[in-house]
């Protein structure tokens, strides 16, 4: 609006008073017109960006919601990715590690969410790590890291959630002890090793269901989590 007005100002004045003419040239009002509706727009698409990662962070953290609740999987799939956008779209001069999401139509899963939501966040930190480790060494140039997420519905209210990575992959020695305790391939001071133990204990012990993994050293991994449909846990 300020600037319409400037705009049927000049209109009308085509020729200002000198003070004026001088006070325009020193603030370089051309520039100014120009560069402020793409600096308002930033601000937005930077407000916007706000609202999106709070609205994630509220779903991935569930903190009202410690009991078993019927719960849409998908949307805190894409609250848990949302949250790791940064790391998704390349750290330090990598390249974007492109997501494909293979969603079926699930039902809603009744699901202890706030806990489900950390086994989400440590399938999909190791799968950015394994592609960056890839990235790291890989000698071809055209590699492009890929994690895709399927979600398929089974019978009986059973879903199928898979995480896959075509990074570094793991040997079969390696794919043994990745659920114990304090296990860990990374540099000492580099994490606790407790990811997925974590998750495991918490997709078999409170959802009673199942979270395993297929790996080929050099290829990539898929963790599966396979979730009954739960009723009542104590």
């Amino acid at each position: 609006g300020l600037l319409e007005i400037i705009q049927t100002y000049q209109e009308t004045y085509p020729e200002p008073p000198i003070e004026l003419s001088e006070l325009i040239e020193d603030l370089d009002l051309p520039f100014i017109a120009e560069d402020l509706p793409k600096m308002v727009n930033s601000m937005r698409n930077g407000a916007d960006r706000i609202r999106d990662i709070v609205k994630s962070l509220r779903t991935f953290s569930r903190l009202d919601e410690a009991d078993l609740k019927a719960t849409d999987l998908h949307e805190n799939l894409d609250s848990t990715l949302m949250i790791l956008q940064n790391q998704l779209n390349g750290r330090s001069g990598k390249p974007k590690i492109e997501v494909i999401k293979n969603y079926g139509d699930l039902p809603l899963v009744e699901c202890y969410i706030g806990l489900l939501n950390q086994v989400f966040m440590n399938l999909l930190v190791n799968a950015i790590q394994a592609i960056e480790d890839r990235q790291n060494t890989e000698v071809n140039s055209s590699y492009q890291g890929v994690i895709t997420i399927t979600t398929i519905p089974k019978e009986a209210g059973e879903v199928v959630i898979s995480v896959q990575d075509n990074g570094v992959g793991m040997s079969e020695r390696v794919k043994g002890k990745i659920f114990e305790p304090f296990f860990t391939t990374k540099p000492i001071g580099s994490g606790t090793g407790m990811g997925l133990p974590t998750s495991h204990q918490i997709v078999t012990k409170y959802h009673q269901g199942e979270l395993y993994c297929d790996s080929k050293l050099g290829c990539g991994t898929t963790f599966f989590i396979k979730l009954p449909p739960l009723k009542s846990v104590k």
